[in-house]
């Protein structure tokens, strides 16, 4: 069943004592991931409400692993483009799949944008994707 307030279930997890300031983060985090991002003034107040202001650094540095800890138009506009694979023949149960395995094939490809991977060598033109660059 899909949680329709998420905060109000939360809130009585975050503001329990018997539980670790880790589990806390963990809970935060949680949050964070499902929401796809909170903002800057509802993260400061889940801090400081649960008193993990020493640990904060836990939380915020996801975003150098690419998740919107801060949510922004500017942050959704970074979405990677997905291919589509609708027509690929899938097993059942592994119907996903990883943006991982898009941006390595448009690497490959050589159809990565500048822009977004700047560390990304340019394959030479006469490169026809076999052997090592």
């Amino acid at each position: 069943q899909k949680v329709k307030d998420s905060m109000r279930v939360l809130l009585p997890v975050l503001l329990n004592k018997s539980h670790d300031s880790y589990d806390k983060i963990r809970a935060i985090l949680l949050y964070i991931f499902s929401t796809n991002g909170t903002t800057q003034e509802n993260l400061d107040k889940l801090i400081q409400n649960v008193h993990i202001e020493s640990d904060s650094d836990m939380i915020r540095n996801w975003k150098y692993l690419d998740v919107p800890v801060i949510s922004s138009f500017v942050a959704q506009q970074h979405k990677y483009a997905r291919r589509d694979r609708s027509k690929e023949e899938t097993f059942q149960l592994s119907r996903w799949t990883p943006v991982i395995k898009d941006v390595m094939e448009d690497a490959i490809e050589n159809k990565l944008d500048s822009k977004d991977w700047p560390y990304c060598s340019q394959c030479p033109p006469t490169w026809n994707g076999s052997g090592a660059v």
